[in-house]
């Protein structure tokens, strides 16, 4: 019995599409041309139609005076899709009510073209930045967060968002969108650099330093957190260690003249005075007059030189 069954649903099935089949078919013939947007035919474009509420497709393309026909069309509501390599594809409805229906004519538009969206992200982040060095956080933020609901795959942005916080000292929002950045980007030392000061300005001093212990140096290319750390090791008693820092950052970064300035400190709190007058020398040398670090430095190489 079970044989018999299954050779019964052949039957039945086989039925079922004949029945489809024969729905779609008929005496109609159905023609059209296809141009493009000057009006010119477009040869070897696919036309495809499927009837409404079937499943069977009927084919042909376009000839080099862009006409195509279809024959044996039975009346009905007809899906005509149209389309070639490097043109939009054209869909459209149309009713078949006798054997001779009036011809289509469908057009076929070049695609638009495909926008780089790296000219406006480069463009509004320059604004962006141009804003943060003006100290105006708020607005550089807002164009950031403008570009990351038109763009929400650049996730770069997110870092970006986190500085204009961590400029306003919002340690809070800005480690959330560092992170969102770090997910994609874990190996990224700029972003491991940012979440070293983030930790050091909320108090997680070691978790700073740790991060900043485990960094590359040839890949840095911002010394400041290290400054800060070693400012903390010196506030902390730890003076031959931040010398031991500051000396690696000034082998790295030789033309930095702050970083003499911090080691130069780092030596008076060392114990160390003609180390450290060498370093501040170097520094009110070279450094702009006038800042409030030339004018510190001068002040302690004062005081060294009256101890002599």
């Amino acid at each position: 019995m079970k044989s018999v069954r299954i050779a019964l649903t052949c039957v039945v099935i086989a039925m079922m599409a004949s029945s489809a089949l024969a729905q779609s078919k008929g005496n109609a013939k159905l023609s059209g041309k296809i141009v493009d947007e000057q009006g010119q035919p477009v040869a070897d474009a696919v036309v495809r139609m499927q009837m409404a509420g079937q499943t069977e497709m009927m084919t042909a393309k376009s000839d080099k005076k862009g006409e195509w026909s279809v024959k044996g069309l039975a009346e009905g509501q007809w899906r005509v899709m149209v389309g070639k390599d490097g043109v939009e594809m054209a869909n459209q409805v149309t009713e078949i009510r006798n054997s001779s229906p009036a011809p289509l004519t469908i057009t076929l538009a070049k695609p638009a073209p495909k926008v780089d969206p790296t000219v406006e992200i480069n463009t509004e982040s320059q604004k962006a930045a141009t804003l943060a060095q003006a100290g105006k956080f708020a607005e550089a933020r807002k164009i950031y967060e403008d570009l990351l609901v038109k763009y929400p795959a650049v996730y770069q942005i997110e870092g970006f968002i986190a500085r204009t916080y961590a400029a306003e000292n919002n340690t809070t929002e800005a480690m959330k969108h560092l992170k969102i950045n770090q997910e994609k980007e874990p190996a990224n030392v700029d972003l491991k650099l940012l979440e070293a000061d983030l930790l050091m300005a909320s108090g997680d001093k070691a978790g700073s330093k740790a991060i900043l212990d485990g960094l590359d140096m040839t890949q840095v290319k911002d010394p400041f957190p290290f400054v800060n750390s070693a400012i903390t090791m010196i506030n902390d008693g730890k003076a031959d260690e931040a010398v031991v820092s500051l000396t690696k950052l000034i082998a790295q970064f030789p033309t930095v003249q702050e970083l003499y300035y911090y080691r130069g400190r780092a030596y008076v709190a060392a114990q160390k005075l003609p180390e450290a007058k060498a370093d501040l020398d170097k520094f009110v040398a070279e450094a702009p007059p006038g800042t409030k670090e030339v004018t510190d430095a001068k002040r302690i190489l004062d005081q060294i030189n009256a101890k002599k």
